[in-house]
């Protein structure tokens, strides 16, 4: 035997490992559904089945960034438009505005930029958005120098407080924005993105406060657009990342440390008053509902009304003014001490009555005759609603009834003996308490009878004249 042959005697018994026993039918069957539930999922909330390719992504996104001639023109034109209908309180003419708004482009370069590494794209973005702002801005301050109106409305005022939510607004459309840029077929999405985001007017409300001396409103419209520049470019970010296109590397692994903690703390800095803001929003909101109920609950008395009343959240009072039999000092102290039942310890509660010579005469009659000419107003406004919905049902009514002094014309022509005719529309009521289709009722007083055969031939003639399908004759003498 050759050395490179062996005994197979010599050669040890492999060792039998022992199968695993197989799974339940219960386990198997969870496990496929659940395959089948997580594919069927995965394919239902794809982005990638419709998505353009990396090259037409990026082409699209470069081409959105250039920011010269046309664009220029159509923002600055945009801009006096928002800010006309930021001037006459008009939401119509503002959502306009905002639809031919070309902003959104130079944002998505700058997140598209970071996101693929390109600091040349994100410094070509950073010029074209600050030569959109600064071309904004004027453009609004030099309308609104010239427009005779001057007064902040509630469109225009809307836009000098950002909060967290406006900060969820931006990050979410944002999303909506990339996600619909990245597609291959283009959608309606990018308007509508534009719209809810409001890039333009807090740019308009900007050039409001530079042309009123209105410091405030400048801060707090240009920090709203911050907010929305910012959240945008990060929902790109954050899309991009997902999609991961080619990226550029980065030459030092530092560097790229360094660019992700800048956006970090620029994300960071931008939230954060955002959130101080929208806290103080949410707490005066609550303040008030506890005030109005604590007055809804306690300040209920049988020959003393409640003539004004404001809440102040910023001083924590509750100014009310009563008029009619004075209220007592012990009953107004316990009042006072009920403040704590609905969480206004703090609060200060502050009650003028009748002859209390605190109380603003002049004021107190302005609000009882504002309060007689809304009511007034509304009650006239219910009658005209009820008016024309009577005038509207009486003239449904009328255009149901057959034209009955043509048809009786017509059926004296050729029956003379008729006296007197009586047409009527109206639902049959059957035994059970149901109704029928409603049917023409046709009553005439003759004074000679009228064969049965005639008869039919005036109720077909009825029918085919009146396009009822139902005619019920009748026929008596006088």
């Amino acid at each position: 035997m050759s050395k490179a042959e062996k005994d197979p005697k010599e050669e040890p018994a492999p060792e039998i490992q022992p199968e695993a026993p197989p799974a339940p039918p219960e386990k198997r069957s969870a496990r496929s559904l659940g395959r089948h539930l997580r594919a069927a999922l995965a394919h239902q909330f794809s982005v990638r089945d419709d998505q353009a390719g990396y090259a037409e992504i990026d082409s699209n996104i470069r081409e959105m960034v250039e920011f010269r001639g046309t664009r220029l023109w159509v923002l600055m034109f945009a801009i006096v438009v928002a800010s006309i209908g930021l001037n006459v309180n008009s939401t119509a003419v503002i959502i306009g505005a905002m639809l031919i708004s070309p902003l959104m482009g130079p944002i998505m370069g700058i997140g598209y930029g970071i996101g693929i590494n390109d600091f040349e794209l994100i410094k070509k973005s950073f010029k074209s958005i600050s030569i959109a702002v600064v071309i904004s801005i004027l453009s609004a301050t030099l309308y609104f120098l010239i427009t005779p109106l001057s007064e902040a409305r509630s469109e225009l005022l809307a836009r000098t407080t950002p909060t967290l939510w406006d900060v969820l607004i931006a990050l979410f459309g944002g999303l909506a924005g990339i996600l619909a840029t990245t597609r291959k077929e283009k959608s309606d999405v990018i308007p509508g993105v534009a719209i809810a985001t409001a890039l333009m007017p807090p740019l308009c409300t900007a050039g409001y406060g530079l042309a009123t001396g209105h410091l405030s409103y400048f801060f707090g419209a240009f920090y709203l657009f911050f907010i929305n520049l910012v959240f945008i470019a990060l929902a790109t970010v954050l899309f991009i990342g997902y999609l991961n296109p080619p990226h550029k590397r980065f030459v030092d692994a530092a560097m790229e440390s360094k660019v992700r903690n800048y956006i970090v703390i620029l994300v960071l800095a931008t939230v954060i008053p955002s959130v101080y803001l929208a806290y103080n929003m949410v707490t005066d909101v609550a303040f008030k509902s506890r005030a109005n109920e604590f007055i809804n609950n306690e300040l209920t008395f049988d020959n003393t009304l409640i003539t004004h009343q404001t809440i102040e959240p910023n001083t924590r009072t509750i100014d009310i003014t009563l008029v009619g039999d004075q209220i007592g000092k012990e009953q107004l102290a316990s009042i006072q001490k009920h403040l704590q039942n609905y969480n206004l310890g703090n609060a200060r509660l502050v009650i003028h009555q009748s002859g209390d010579k605190k109380i603003d005469l002049a004021s107190l009659k302005t609000n009882l005759l504002s309060d007689l000419y809304s009511t007034s107003q509304k009650a006239g406004e219910e009658k005209e609603k009820r008016i024309q919905q009577l005038e509207s049902e009486l003239a449904k009514v009328k255009a149901e009834q057959p034209d009955g002094q043509s048809i009786v014309q017509e059926l004296r022509t050729q029956y003379p003996i008729l006296q007197q005719v009586v047409l009527a529309k109206a639902p049959v009521w059957l035994a059970d308490g149901s109704t029928r289709e409603t049917e023409l009722l046709a009553y005439l007083i003759v004074s000679k009878p009228i064969p049965a055969s005639d008869q039919k031939k005036i109720v077909a003639w009825l029918k085919v004249r009146t396009k009822m399908e139902h005619v019920r004759l009748i026929v008596a003498k006088p």
